[in-house]
């Protein structure tokens, strides 16, 4: 985020945030989306521990879009995520990455 302009909340959010970002709409079912997100930012959390993470530097944090779709999202000091990156890069330079 840069600078306190009108839009400084969602400065750099523009690919994951709606025109209606924020708005709970009646009759979704964001609790569904939300559980099964849950589900999946615990194994990454357990995931980011077992390598030597702290979840106070680096997490991944559950939440739904507008639709109600369960939505996880990696947050972190950038230093942590340098690290992280190292880590997916060693991965995928390896035998068994994606390279």
């Amino acid at each position: 985020m840069s600078g306190a302009g009108e839009n400084w909340l969602s400065d750099g959010l523009g690919d994951v945030a709606g025109a209606d970002f924020g708005l709970w709409v009646s009759g979704v079912d964001y609790i569904a989306g939300w559980r099964e997100a849950r589900e999946s930012a615990d194994q990454l959390n357990r995931a980011f521990l077992g390598v030597g993470f702290e979840l106070s530097e680096l997490r991944a944090v559950a939440s739904t879009n507008e639709e109600g779709r369960g939505v996880v999202r990696v947050a972190g000091w950038p230093g942590a995520v340098n690290r992280l990156a190292g880590l997916l890069e060693g991965l995928a330079d390896g035998d068994g990455g994606a390279r």
